[in-house]
C-alpha cells in the first residue's frame, strides 16, 4: 500500500513539475506593499446555467488616489480572454445570470443609491446589452438573486420599519418617508442620538433605525412589495463574511427561504433561525422551521424541491460552536443532521445539480478544502475532493461532479478554478488488506474496477489568471507545517514561511503572528492585512501557531479556549515557538517579536505580562482590561460564553474565581517590560478604543518603550489603502528597531 502511494504521487509529481535548467530559472524579488496593492482581487463569481460562461467582480487599489474601484468581468470557462461588461460601469457588482441565459441583473449606483439593473446577454458571445433599471427605491437595493423562473427578483434594503411599507400598490408614501428620514436625519445640525437598546452600533457602523429587509419585484417591471413589513429585525442578519441576502427561492419560485434573528434582544443572543415564506399569497406570514438554540443560516432548496439544508449550530449564547449541515423535509417537516461525524465546520456548501448530492468546504489542519457529501449512501457518505489550499464560492456544474470554485493560497490570491474530482487512474498493485483505503492528499479512494484497481485523482484546472504576470517575479515561500505535542499531550500544528533568499546557513530574526478569534485559524490563504509573506519578505522567519481556540482540528480542540482565555492557548503558543527554535537552527532566538491583533492583541497583551522572551510586542485592537471591554463592546454574547457571565456574578469573590480578573491582562501590568506598539482604531466597537488608550497609558507610566499608532477613520480593520500602507510601514519599523538594531543604535 505504502508502494502504490509513493508511486502514485510520484507519478503526479512528474505531471504537474518540469525541472527548470538554470538557464530557465526566472529572477525573482521580495515582495513589496506595492505589488500587494497592485494585485487584482477576485470578489463575486456567478456560472450561467449552461456552464459556459464565467462572471466575476475584480477591485483594483489606485495607491495615490486612496480608492478600490470594482468592475465586472466575463469570461468563457474553456478558455478565452476576457471581457469587460460593457453595460457596466466601475463600481457595480453582484452579477447574476438570468436561469434562461439570456438576462443578467447587477448592482449599480447610477444615481445617488444602488440599485438593481437587468440587462440582455448573448450566450453565443458573451456580449450584455440594454441596460435598464429594475428597481427605484430611495433606501437603495443589495444582494440581489434571480427566481428559478426568471419572474422575479429578489433583494435587500435598509428601510425604516415603522414608514408604510415600500409596496408597488403605495408606492410613494412608503418610499417617500424612508427618504424623507433620510434628508432629515443629513440635514439636522444635531447629530445625537437615544437609544432604548443594545446593540445600538455594531462593529463599525451605528446601527440607528434602520433595518434590513427582503423585497419581492417584478423582473417585467419592476413592481415590488416588501417581505418583512414593519419587521424590527435584520433579514438577513449581519455576517461578517458577507453571505448574500441570506435567503433562497424553492425550485418553483412560490417559496422563499430566509435568516432572520428574531429575538427579543440580539446584543445577547447568537440564535438566527431559518423562516419559510409562501411567496404566492401576499397576505402569509414566515414560519419558522427550524429549531435549533443556536444559530441557523443560508438555506438553500435542494434542486428537486423535497429539501431544505442549512448551516446550523446547536448551542445557545456560543458564536464558535460547530456548524453541521442540517437536512429538513419538507414534506414531513422533520431535521436531520447530515454531518453527525464530521468535526470540524461546514463552512459553505452548494446542491450539485441532482439532490443527491452536495458540496461543501471545511477547514482542516490549515487548508479549507472542498468535500462531497453523497445523501444517498450510508458508506463515506463524506469525501475529500481537493488538496492544500484554500476554496471558497462553489458552483457545481452540470455533470454533477465538477465545480467551479475560487481558490487561494499563502503564495496566491484568489483565482477561479475548475475541479474535476473524479479522474480515473488505472492501478495495477496487489489488493490491500481488507478494510484499508488509500486516501493521499490529491485523490479520492481507490476500489476493485472491472479491469483491475482504479483510483479517482482530483485535477484542477485555472481559469482565471488575473495575478499571473505580478506573482512570477516574486520570491515567494511555501507555509511549511510542522506538529508538536503540547504539554497535556495534545497535538498542535504550527506554520513556518522563509523570507526570499533563504540562506539555511544564516540566523533570520522572528515574527510570531498570533491570530485573532480566537476561533480562527492560519490556514493556506492570502490577506491583504496580516500576509505573512510580507512580513518575511524583509528578511524575516515568519512563524505561526494554531493553539487551542483555533478552527479545522474539531469542535473538542476549538472548545478548548473556553474559560481559559490565557490559559492552554498562550502555554501551545510559547511551546509551539520552543519547538521551532529548537527544530529551525536558522532562527534566532535572541531577536524575536510578537505580534496579534483582535484575540491575537489580547494575547499580546497577555504575553506581555507572561514573558520576557520577545525583544519587542505589537498589540493591534487587542482587549486590555476585561470588565472594562464589557461595558463598552456590543456583541455581549460573546464575552458573556467567554467569561461565563457577566462582571458583577462575580463581585466579592476571589479573583483566581472570576475570569474577568483572572484573564485580564491588565492585572499583570507590573510585569510589564517588553517595548509595545499599540495600535487602535476610533471606529471599532468589537473591541473599543479604550483598550488600547488604557494600554498605552499604562505603558507609558510604566515608562516601558512604547508607540500608539491611531486610525479616527478606520473600524476592527485597516482598508483604506494608505492607512494600510502606514500601517505596514510603522509594524514592520517598529519590529526591526528593536530586532535589527544594536543596543546603542536603539
Amino acid at each position: 500500500m505504502r508502494k502504490l502511494a509513493f508511486l502514485l504521487l510520484a507519478g503526479l509529481s512528474l505531471l504537474w513539475i518540469r525541472p527548470c535548467t538554470a538557464q530557465e530559472k526566472p529572477s525573482k524579488r521580495p515582495m513589496t506593499f506595492q505589488d500587494m496593492m497592485n494585485m487584482k482581487r477576485l470578489v463575486d463569481t456567478a456560472v450561467s446555467s449552461d456552464g459556459k460562461w464565467l462572471a466575476y467582480s475584480v477591485t483594483t487599489v489606485n495607491l495615490d488616489q486612496n480608492t478600490k474601484t470594482m468592475e465586472l468581468w466575463m469570461q468563457e470557462i474553456a478558455g478565452g480572454e476576457p471581457i469587460r461588461l460593457a453595460v457596466g460601469q466601475p463600481g457595480d457588482s453582484g452579477l447574476q445570470f438570468a436561469p434562461d441565459g439570456k438576462r443578467i441583473l447587477f448592482l449599480g449606483a447610477r444615481s445617488r443609491s444602488e440599485q438593481v439593473w437587468i440587462a440582455d446577454f448573448d450566450p453565443a458571445t458573451g456580449a450584455a446589452t440594454n441596460a435598464r433599471r429594475l428597481t427605484n427605491i430611495a433606501t437603495g437595493a443589495d444582494n440581489a438573486i434571480w427566481s428559478p423562473d426568471g419572474h422575479s427578483v429578489v433583494f435587500a434594503s435598509d428601510v425604516y420599519p415603522d414608514c408604510p411599507p415600500i409596496t408597488t400598490a403605495d408606492f410613494s408614501t412608503g418610499n417617500s418617508c424612508n427618504a424623507d428620514r433620510d434628508k432629515a436625519l443629513a440635514a439636522n445640525p444635531v447629530k445625537a442620538q437615544i437609544f432604548t437598546r443594545l446593540l445600538f452600533r455594531h462593529w463599525d457602523h451605528f446601527t440607528g433605525d434602520k433595518r434590513s429587509h427582503l423585497f419581492l419585484a417584478s423582473a417585467a417591471d419592476g413592481a415590488m412589495r416588501d417581505l418583512n413589513p414593519g419587521d424590527v429585525h435584520d433579514a438577513p442578519p449581519f455576517s461578517l463574511e458577507g453571505g448574500g441576502c441570506g435567503c433562497a427561492f424553492a425550485p418553483d419560485s412560490k417559496e422563499l427561504a430566509f435568516t432572520e434573528k428574531d429575538v427579543p434582544n440580539p446584543a445577547i443572543s447568537t440564535n438566527a433561525d431559518i423562516f419559510t415564506l409562501d411567496l404566492t399569497d401576499p397576505a402569509a406570514k414566515p414560519v419558522k422551521v427550524s429549531t435549533s438554540l443556536g444559530g441557523d443560516f443560508d438555506p438553500a432548496y435542494s434542486p428537486d424541491g423535497k429539501y431544505l439544508a442549512w448551516r446550523s449550530q446547536a448551542r445557545a449564547g456560543y458564536e464558535s460552536d460547530r456548524f453541521r449541515l442540517v437536512l429538513y423535509d419538507r414534506a414531513t417537516k422533520t431535521i436531520r443532521d447530515l454531518t453527525p461525524n464530521f468535526e470540524n465546520w461546514v463552512d459553505e456548501f452548494a446542491w450539485a445539480r441532482t439532490s443527491s448530492r452536495i458540496f461543501f468546504v471545511s477547514g482542516d489542519k490549515g487548508e479549507e478544502p472542498i468535500f462531497r457529501l453523497q445523501l444517498n449512501t450510508n458508506i463515506n457518505p463524506i469525501v475529500q475532493v481537493t488538496g492544500a489550499a484554500e476554496f471558497s464560492s462553489l458552483h457545481p456544474l452540470a455533470d454533477g461532479n465538477t465545480v467551479l470554485a475560487t481558490r487561494m493560497s499563502v503564495e496566491s490570491p484568489s483565482e477561479v478554478i475548475e475541479v474535476h474530482p473524479d479522474q480515473k487512474l488505472d492501478v495495477v498493485d496487489p489488493a490491500p488488506q481488507p478494510g484499508m483505503v488509500l486516501i493521499p492528499k490529491n485523490m479520492r479512494p481507490w476500489w476493485r474496477g472491472s479491469g483491475g484497481w482504479v483510483a479517482w485523482q482530483s485535477v484542477s484546472e485555472p481559469v482565471t489568471h488575473l495575478n499571473d504576470a505580478l506573482l512570477a517575479q516574486l520570491d515567494l515561500s511555501p507555509m511549511e507545517p510542522f506538529w508538536f505535542t503540547a504539554r497535556d499531550g495534545t497535538k498542535v500544528e504550527g506554520f513556518l514561511v522563509k523570507p526570499p533568499g533563504f540562506d539555511p546557513s544564516k540566523k533570520y530574526p522572528v515574527k510570531f503572528l498570533i491570530h485573532g478569534g480566537p476561533q480562527g485559524a492560519w490556514d493556506e490563504s492570502w490577506s491583504y492585512r496580516w500576509n505573512p509573506e510580507l512580513f518575511a519578505a524583509n528578511g524575516y522567519i515568519v512563524v505561526m501557531i494554531n493553539p487551542r481556540g483555533s478552527t479545522g482540528y474539531g469542535q473538542a480542540f476549538i472548545d478548548g479556549v473556553n474559560n481559559d482565555r490565557g490559559g492552554k492557548p498562550y502555554t501551545d503558543l510559547m511551546e509551539g515557538l520552543d519547538y521551532a527554535e529548537q527544530h529551525y537552527p536558522f532562527i534566532d532566538k535572541t531577536r524575536e517579536c510578537a505580534l496579534g491583533a483582535s484575540y491575537g492583541g489580547y494575547m499580546a497583551n497577555w504575553i506581555l505580562g507572561h514573558t520576557g522572551r520577545f525583544k519587542c510586542i505589537v498589540s493591534h485592537d487587542g482587549m486590555f482590561n476585561a470588565e472594562s471591554a464589557y461595558g463598552s463592546t456590543e456583541e455581549l454574547w460573546f464575552n458573556e460564553w467567554e467569561f461565563r457571565g457577566k462582571p458583577w456574578d462575580y463581585y466579592g469573590k476571589p479573583d483566581s474565581e472570576d475570569p474577568f480578573r483572572k484573564w485580564s491582562p491588565s492585572l499583570y501590568a507590573k510585569n510589564f517590560k517588553t517595548p509595545t506598539l499599540v495600535i487602535h482604531s476610533q471606529l471599532d466597537y468589537r473591541l473599543d478604543l479604550s483598550e488600547g488608550l488604557q494600554l498605552f497609558t499604562t505603558l507609558q507610566r510604566l515608562g516601558v518603550p512604547s508607540k500608539m499608532l491611531y486610525f479616527p477613520d478606520e473600524g476592527h480593520w485597516v482598508l483604506k489603502p494608505q492607512n494600510s500602507q502606514l500601517w505596514y510601514k510603522t509594524v514592520n519599523d517598529w519590529v526591526d528597531e528593536w530586532t535589527k538594531k544594536t543596543a546603542a543604535s536603539r
